[in-house]
């Protein structure tokens, strides 16, 4: 089979790679769809992983063969595929902490070499604790693209779980990308005023079509002092970082009222630093928290959000890549332009 294998410094190669062997308990899927996703950016562009990779993590596909002992899927099954589930016994799945479960560390979906989620490949391996609790069906007539965000809408609903925004709320997400307009959609649902700020117009176009109240550039617009004009001089009472940038967690600060709650969603490499002011936070009462990866609780409740068309993602997708022009779509969601949005890849596709 086919496959971008990332070599380091940056650099990926499509290559032929072995197609991965099944053992028992566990299904090989040939890959339809994967969605490019900002930590898969991260790692390349970072070097945070060492070579050979083959990443992607937002996939859906096919079965292709199912091992011995598998009777939930049979060949032929459209599906998702998470990579990552918890143990559920655990010290952290007690705590309901599931992404720092030793077990969900371990990647479960691999196209060869260190398991690395494996969608940019043409087929993937799919670990038996997977299998059992972390692939999902895909329903008659849903796409593979609309599927594909099924991961990714997880792990946007567990932060607005925890965010636990009120009818009543001011919430300000701050960037909309792929995964800000998630936040955009998902916490409209919940009733709250939802203000959003990103730096490409079109972006907030399709952001005030997905709920947003309130729309603007922030190189253009002070958002502290708008917000506060919004608020009765108050401030948010939740911020969503939903982009990664030096400032923006100051500015998320300067934007909140006393008490309110900062969730950091983007900031996911040990490279990046905040620097704040101690009594912002403690003098403040505010707080300020991290969510990091999906649920196994939400699964189902993410699934038929998707599924159902709640949610309008196919309409994030303005890119569609060949496996063989994945470098040009990873360059592309690196420094995204006017029109580019969510960028997925097609590895059966070869043009």
């Amino acid at each position: 089979m086919m496959a971008a294998v990332y070599k380091g410094n940056g650099a990926l190669s499509v290559e032929p790679v072995p197609t991965p062997s099944i053992g028992a308990g566990e299904i090989l899927v040939r890959v339809e769809t994967c969605g490019i996703c900002h930590t898969d950016l991260k790692k390349i562009e970072y070097d945070l992983l060492p070579p050979p990779r083959i990443f992607g993590h937002e996939t859906a596909g096919v079965v292709a063969a199912a091992g011995s002992g598998v009777s939930k899927f049979r060949t032929g099954d459209r599906v998702v595929v998470f990579h990552h589930i918890p143990c559920l016994n655990c010290f952290y799945c007690r705590k309901k902490s599931f992404a720092q479960c030793p077990v969900y560390k371990k990647v479960g979906v691999t196209a060869g070499f260190e398991p690395a989620g494996g969608g940019f490949a043409q087929y993937v391996r799919v670990m038996d604790w997977i299998v059992e609790r972390g692939v999902e069906k895909i329903p008659d007539g849903v796409s593979f693209d609309r599927a594909s965000f099924v991961e990714p809408v997880n792990t946007c609903l567990k932060a607005v779980v925890q965010c636990d925004p009120k009818p009543d709320d001011t919430v300000v997400i701050m960037g909309q990308g792929p995964i800000g307009l998630l936040f955009t959609m998902l916490i409209k649902r919940c009733g709250a005023r939802v203000v959003a700020t990103d730096t490409i117009a079109r972006r907030l176009e399709i952001s005030r079509r997905s709920g947003a109240s309130h729309a603007w550039n922030p190189r253009e617009v002070d958002t502290a002092v708008t917000v506060q004009s919004l608020t009765e001089g108050r401030g948010a009472d939740i911020v969503v970082l939903a982009a990664s940038a030096s400032g923006l967690v100051d500015e998320a600060i300067r934007s909140s009222r006393p008490g309110a709650r900062l969730l950091l969603f983007a900031q996911t490499s040990d490279r990046e630093r905040i620097e704040i002011s101690g009594a912002s936070i403690c003098m403040g009462e505010r707080t300020l928290f991290g969510c990091y990866s999906a649920s196994v609780e939400l699964q189902s409740e993410s699934a038929g959000l998707v599924f159902g068309g709640t949610l309008p993602v196919e309409e994030l997708i303005s890119h569609h890549f060949p496996l063989n022009r994945i470098t040009a779509g990873i360059d592309l969601a690196l420094h995204p332009n006017e029109e580019s949005l969510k960028i997925v890849v097609q590895p059966q596709r070869w043009a």
